[in-house]
């Protein structure tokens, strides 16, 4: 983990960016498609963790992106190459577009200032979406990654983003994966090569520091 100094240098409010990875109800809340999944987000801390963060963000003016995935009810677009969309197929709950599958999840909150990136094809929240256009246009520097999963759409933001040259800082107890044991071997082995790995208490403390801005208002997670 970074020096606190450091990490606050890079959480700078002007040039960070919140990230939000598939933090939808078809996917961590109660009714979702992935159960196990949905279960380890909640019961490790990782959401209320999330949602911890988005409420600081919005405090203190880091822009949040929420990145949601779905597909269109006749599967037009979707991906087919690999056996994690033809097993998503098949499950009982479908991220479709428009239901309330596809709706950020409690009590991960939604501002009128966040934007909400739906995308219909691929593993990645930045690859193919507009993710990395208003990141430039926000002057974003460093993005903090969080969300789930850490087994395949997380490690994928994390890459991406750093490939198209941001600072990325995971908080490790914001993610999640499954089995619970993967994701810290996963942050230790992988993610820590390329990021900078924190907590959520530490950086909720670069947050604060940097003083309260004007309250957003809130609006229904969409």
């Amino acid at each position: 983990m970074p020096p606190y100094e450091q990490l606050s240098e890079l959480l700078d409010p002007v040039t960070t960016v919140l990230l939000t990875v598939e933090c939808q109800q078809g996917v961590v809340g109660p009714d979702s498609a992935l159960p196990e999944l949905a279960e380890e987000a909640r019961s490790s801390g990782a959401l209320t963790n999330v949602a911890r963060l988005v409420a600081a963000a919005h405090g203190c003016g880091v822009q949040v992106i929420h990145a949601i995935a779905e597909r269109r009810p006749d599967g037009r677009g979707a991906n087919r190459n690999a056996r994690l969309f033809r097993a998503a197929e098949r499950l009982p709950v479908q991220q479709l577009s428009g239901t309330t599958a596809v709706r950020v999840a409690a009590p991960v909150e939604v501002a009128e200032e966040d934007f909400v990136v739906r995308r219909l094809h691929g593993l990645s929240p930045i690859q193919g979406t507009d993710v990395d256009a208003l990141l430039r246009n926000l002057g974003c520097r460093t993005l903090v990654v969080t969300g789930v999963s850490a087994n395949v759409a997380v490690p994928n933001a994390v890459f991406d983003a750093v490939n198209r040259g941001y600072t990325v800082v995971v908080p490790t107890d914001a993610i999640a994966g499954v089995p619970s044991d993967y994701t810290p071997t996963m942050v230790r082995h992988t993610l820590a090569l390329v990021a900078s790995v924190a907590t959520t208490d530490e950086v909720l403390a670069c947050f604060t520091r940097s003083g309260p801005r004007p309250r957003r208002a809130r609006v229904t997670p969409s």
